[in-house]
């Protein structure tokens, strides 16, 4: 999942920002029930509220524009307990990584985004070793920060948004091991969440801009379109 912010998922993100079992490595596991009959149990990385994962990142994009890196922490730390369902502990520590990431990230055009990689490289090991996914994590944290990478030079050297939607659905379709056409959706949706928060940014970044209503609700389908995908037959 895409996690960070859109300058900078998130996952990541989102990063976003994410074992084995019947059909599809990156299916849920399946359980049985008391009279023995089988049944999947779906993981809590791929059962979340779409209306919360999607408010708690448009105020974590919200806090990475205006620098308030305690308000983006906690965020941060909302955004990875409901959306990859980590235990508190993991929650902590994967939401610090995000942060650092975003910070390493954000300068420009003197950023780090090799520091950016890596931290995001940490955040999904985590992700994976507790949900038994298997997914490489280089690979998917190379993923999300290329996609922070397109959406860069689409905000600030006029790029193509076609080429966003195709980086944002690329690393929604390697984590949740779906094709790139079942997260078409949830990244055009995704994409244009930016679209409302790079106008906000050239704006002034205020907080009464109803832009930042726009940019919720375009997140809210993303992640309703991302849920859909996960869970289609």
């Amino acid at each position: 999942m895409a996690i960070g912010a859109p300058g900078p998922a998130t996952l990541g993100a989102v990063v976003h920002t994410c074992g084995p079992v019947y059909g599809h490595p990156h299916m849920a596991s399946p359980r049985r029930s008391r009279r023995g009959v089988s049944r999947y149990a779906v993981k809590p990385h791929r059962a979340f509220d779409p209306r919360r994962v999607g408010a708690l990142e448009a105020a974590a994009w919200v806090a990475y524009y205006r620098h308030e890196w305690l308000a983006l922490l906690r965020s941060a730390v909302g955004l990875t307990r409901h959306t990859f369902g980590l235990p508190w502990p993991a929650t902590l520590w994967g939401a610090w990584l995000v942060l650092r990431a975003n910070q390493l990230w954000a300068p420009y055009p003197n950023n780090d985004p090799e520091g950016a990689r890596e931290a995001m490289e940490r955040f999904y090991r985590l992700v994976a070793g507790r949900h038994g996914e298997t997914f490489d994590p280089r690979r998917a944290s190379e993923l999300e920060v290329e996609w922070w990478r397109v959406h860069r030079a689409h905000q600030r050297e006029d790029g193509s948004e076609p080429a966003l939607v195709a980086a944002l659905a690329a690393l929604y379709a390697y984590v949740y091991g779906v094709s790139d056409a079942e997260v078409t959706v949830a990244a055009e949706q995704r994409a244009l969440a930016m679209r409302y928060s790079d106008q906000w940014v050239q704006q002034g970044c205020e907080k009464a801009s109803p832009l930042i209503a726009q940019e919720r609700a375009a997140l809210v389908r993303s992640y309703a379109g991302l849920l859909a995908a996960v869970h289609r037959p």
